[in-house]
């Protein structure tokens, strides 16, 4: 089967909002074996609207529509289908009855005719309930494709794919099997890892397809297999994930759905009964947010002190303002002196301490700008390393970022073997 995504919205076109309506469809139509070949965002704009349906009749098994279905003038999807399937609105009467019970019974406001007119809906179309919001959603076949309208708001937009869209789907469409297995690696660049893998990846069955997908500082290698026996697919994956694993075991430090790096040093920490705290400049926080966005972080995660200014450095870290004017503040001194401060301060076994110029201008220091120092502070030494990460700033800071949990994570492995 083959599915494409549309979004409806003028504020999307504007870089108003970002659509995260289509990354979270297209990954519930692939887990099922639908196929998304296109993702495609138009204006508020009825012509450009008959025009894409059009474009898509016949091409594809499912169109599916998000936006425009609101109670403002500006939304006009419904009264578009109506045009693209000749038909009329009716007053959908179950519809009714819910937007009022919601308005009335939970918003605790008389109903307006506004929202009212939220029951009406196209004569020939299946009506998906929409049990957290007011706007049904629309379910309609015209010859070989089904277009499927769905509101905007995300969180009403998952509730209707996941209780009403996939189920239905799944009952009545044959679909093969799309079976994704993604492999997380850090400390190596894609041109390095594809050159490490070329042998295995060229020994890859046709129904097997790798694919790169890289970031600073890690490339996760994505592999999908496709075809009609399950089983054998996800055997078939298994078998190609261990081989591969005797290949790049050094990188590897999980995998997709959960396991990303951050997981992988909470659990290791969690199992040696381990803590860790951060001192950051030129990441500003984020790594000490990185790893406290783990459930269960508050086990090994002490805290952070975001030392940006100089001043917190020597106020707050006890950094001594004579290391800073004999080395600068992007040293290898002074980021062993804040990683140790801080476990010191927060009383851990581990603390990972940055400093440096992200960028796009120098600040306290004459260091190259894109030049990163980190230091780890462990039980019972301190790792500095330097780095210079380029530009631009975001980049800077990501690598900065990844590249610090790559170090606790080599550690830590260290020690328990």
């Amino acid at each position: 089967m083959k599915a494409t995504i549309i979004t409806i919205g003028d504020e999307i076109l504007i870089g108003q909002i970002v659509d995260t309506n289509s990354a979270f469809i297209a990954k519930s139509l692939d887990k099922i074996g639908v196929e998304v070949t296109e993702m495609i965002s138009i204006s508020d704009d009825k012509n450009h609207i008959l025009d894409t349906f059009a474009k898509l009749q016949n091409k594809v098994d499912l169109v599916l529509i998000t936006g425009g279905l609101g109670p403002t003038k500006d939304d006009v999807t419904k009264k578009t289908f109506c045009d693209y399937f000749e038909d009329e609105l009716i007053v959908d009467q179950k519809v009714l009855e819910h937007v009022t019970q919601l308005i009335e019974g939970i918003f605790k406001r008389p109903i307006n005719q506004m929202n009212k007119d939220q029951a009406l809906v196209p004569s020939k179309c299946t009506v998906l309930h929409n049990a957290v919001g007011t706007a049904p959603g629309m379910w309609v076949k015209k010859e070989n494709t089904v277009f499927i309208s769905l509101p905007g708001v995300p969180y009403e937009m998952k509730y209707l794919v996941e209780n009403e869209i996939i189920p239905k789907v799944i009952r009545e469409y044959e679909r093969p099997y799309i079976i994704h297995k993604t492999i997380l690696t850090h400390g190596q660049g894609e041109s390095l890892v594809a050159e490490r893998i070329e042998e295995w990846e060229n020994s890859l069955p046709e129904f097997l397809k790798l694919a790169y997908l890289p970031a600073p500082g890690r490339v996760r290698l994505r592999l999908s297999a496709r075809g009609t026996d399950k089983a054998f697919l996800e055997n078939a994956l298994e078998e190609y994930v261990v081989s591969l694993d005797a290949v790049i075991n050094d990188i590897i430090v999980g995998f997709e759905e959960g396991n990303t790096i951050e997981v992988v040093v909470g659990e290791l920490l969690t199992k040696q009964q381990k803590t860790i705290a951060t001192a950051e400049s030129c990441t500003g926080g984020s790594i000490a947010s990185l790893l406290s966005s783990v459930p269960g972080s508050s086990s090994y995660f002490r805290g952070s002190i975001v030392s940006y200014a100089t001043a917190v450095k020597t106020d707050v870290l006890n950094i001594s303002a004579d290391l800073i004017d004999e080395f600068s503040v992007v040293s290898a001194q002074v980021a062993s002196a804040m990683a140790l401060s801080v476990k010191q301060l927060m009383q851990t076994d581990y603390a990972i301490a940055t400093t440096g110029n992200a960028g796009p201008s120098k600040g306290d220091s004459d260091a190259a700008i894109g030049t990163v120092f980190m230091a780890l502070a462990t039980p019972n030494d301190v790792i500095v390393e330097e780095f210079n990460f380029g530009q631009p700033r975001e980049k800077v800071i990501d690598r900065a970022l990844y590249k610090s949990l790559e170090m606790l994570h080599k550690e830590i492995l260290k020690k328990q073997s």
